[in-house]
C-alpha cells in the first residue's frame, strides 16, 4: 500500500464504523470495550484523537503531562468525549478525510482502526467484512514492528498462517486462522486464540493475556 491508498482505507474504516455505531442504543455506550477500563464510547474518543491531533500538538501534550504517556493518552481522550454520546460519534465523523495525525507511521493509523475497530464492535454483537487488502497489510505491519504496541514480540518463534489471505509469516509452531484472528491476538486480544489453532497456540494466548 502506498501512503495515499492507506489514508483512503483509514477513511474506509473511518466511515464503516460510524455507519455500525449509528445504530446503537444510547445504553450500549457505556458497554465495556476489548481495551480493558475503557467503554466503547471513550474507544471511539481515543480513535478521533488520531484523527485531530498533530505532532506538534502531541508532543506538547507529552510535555504538560510531564512525560507520563498514560497521562497524555486519557487527556486527549477525555477532549474528544464530548457531552453525550451523540457528540462523540458526530466528534469521530469529523475524522473522516482528516490527513491530520499524530506522528505514527500511516499503516498504525490504519493497524487502529483494525483493531480499535473490534475492541469496539465485537462487545456490541457487530462484525465487519474487512478488505482483504486493509487485514493482509495490517497483519504484515504488526508482524514486523513493536511500535505503538506490542505485537512482533508476541509472535516470536511462530509461525503465522492466515487461511483467507493465504499470508504465511514467521518461523516455529504453527499458529492457524483468520487474518482478523491473527491481528487481534497479536496485539493483546486473547479472546480470539479460541478462533486459531495450531502448536503455537497456546503460546501466543499466554503472551496475549
Amino acid at each position: 500500500m502506498d501512503g495515499n491508498a492507506v489514508w483512503q482505507s483509514i477513511d474506509v474504516e473511518r466511515t464503516a464504523l460510524v455507519d455500525d455505531l449509528a445504530q446503537v442504543e444510547e445504553w450500549q455506550w457505556s458497554t465495556s470495550s476489548l481495551c480493558v477500563g475503557l467503554t466503547v464510547r471513550e474507544v471511539l474518543a481515543h480513535l478521533t484523537v488520531s484523527g485531530v491531533v498533530s505532532g506538534p500538538r502531541w508532543f506538547a501534550g507529552v510535555v504538560r503531562a510531564r512525560f507520563d504517556f498514560d497521562k497524555q493518552m486519557d487527556d486527549r481522550l477525555r477532549e474528544q468525549l464530548g457531552a453525550s454520546s451523540s457528540e462523540t460519534l458526530s466528534l469521530f465523523r469529523a475524522t473522516i478525510g482528516s490527513r491530520t495525525s499524530p506522528p505514527l507511521p500511516r499503516l498504525a493509523l490504519l493497524g487502529e482502526m483494525v483493531v480499535h475497530g473490534e475492541d469496539i464492535r465485537r462487545p456490541l454483537g457487530l462484525a465487519r467484512d474487512y478488505p482483504e487488502q486493509t487485514l493482509s497489510s495490517v497483519l504484515r505491519y504488526y508482524a514486523g514492528t513493536d511500535q505503538v504496541v506490542i505485537a512482533k514480540k508476541r509472535v516470536r518463534g511462530l509461525q503465522l498462517e492466515a487461511v483467507d489471505t493465504g499470508i504465511t509469516l514467521g518461523e516455529g509452531k504453527i499458529v492457524r486462522g483468520s487474518t482478523l484472528a491473527l491481528v487481534m491476538a497479536m496485539t493483546g486480544r486473547g479472546a480470539y486464540c479460541a478462533e486459531l489453532t495450531g502448536a503455537g497456540v497456546g503460546a501466543l494466548s499466554a503472551r496475549s493475556s
